[in-house]
């Protein structure tokens, strides 16, 4: 089943020195470009990431240090890699919990936007954890009946996690509850949490208040902790170890309170 778009859908994944949003870097960049007349363009990206990459990371991408001596670094292709995203709606595979706040992470440290709230996620794995519950891998044979051909290159993952979220289509297409062939629709079924920030750590409840979902305030009311419970923890957050996606979420939560 071919995607029902009403604009482009980049659906990406990103390999990296590691799996701290804060701290580690991009490597490579592959993306799948889909446009609403179901033509598609797609690139890869490579990027210094000027620090060294572990070996337990080389491992499982098999991208080495010494094969990105001479590539840019990231903030030097990131206004080309931002228009790749620009106008698009977005889709990965994991990409809530990891590749998009990491992207939005080396966008801030690069000085250029990437606002959120411009963009509709799409996360494959998710669907698929819902219907499913297995990885990557076991989707492509599941729904598209063949193996992988290169697990772990971004370029392939990319390409495999458009093919799955096309069979997915299909799949469940006569289901009693069907997917819809509908970005909107997609992207709320494939959320595990309203995020408030792209790294889930300020949620919704269900009265669809912004809530801590970490550490001793957990489940408590982000407007309680900053202005009653604990004056000092929007400071201590400010000058923490968070993504930078997230420190901007307090902010303005913090001035709106700070408003009333």
């Amino acid at each position: 089943m071919e995607l029902n778009l009403r604009r482009p859908l980049v659906v990406f994944d990103l390999e990296s020195t590691g799996l701290n949003i804060t701290d580690d870097r991009i490597i490579e960049l592959s993306y799948v470009k889909v446009y609403p007349d179901g033509h598609a363009e797609s690139k890869t990206y490579r990027f210094n990431p000027e620090k060294v990459i572990p070996q337990q990371a080389i491992d499982v991408h098999h991208i080495t240090n010494e094969m990105l001596v001479g590539e840019p670094t990231f903030k030097e292709r990131a206004l080309e890699v931002a228009r790749v995203f620009e106008g698009s709606d977005i889709a990965g595979f994991n990409s809530n919990h990891f590749d998009i706040p990491l992207l939005a992470q080396e966008m801030s440290k690069a000085g250029v936007p990437f606002d959120p709230s411009q963009h509709k996620f799409i996360d494959v794995q998710t669907i698929y954890h819902k219907r499913e519950k297995r990885d990557l891998e076991a989707a492509c044979i599941f729904y598209c009946g063949h193996p992988m051909e290169n697990h772990h290159s971004a370029a392939d993952d990319a390409k495999t996690t458009l093919e799955v979220l096309k069979a997915q289509l299909d799949y469940y297409a006569n289901d009693a509850e069907p997917l819809r062939n509908d970005v909107d629709y997609l992207s709320q079924y494939s959320c595990h949490n309203r995020n408030v920030d792209l790294a889930g750590r300020i949620i919704l409840n269900d009265q669809k208040v912004p809530v801590f979902n970490f550490g001793k305030h957990k489940g408590r009311s982000v407007e309680e902790v900053f202005t009653k419970i604990d004056l000092g923890y929007y400071d201590w957050m400010m000058k923490s170890d968070f993504a930078e996606n997230t420190k901007q979420v307090i902010t303005k939560l913090y001035i709106q309170y700070k408003k009333r």
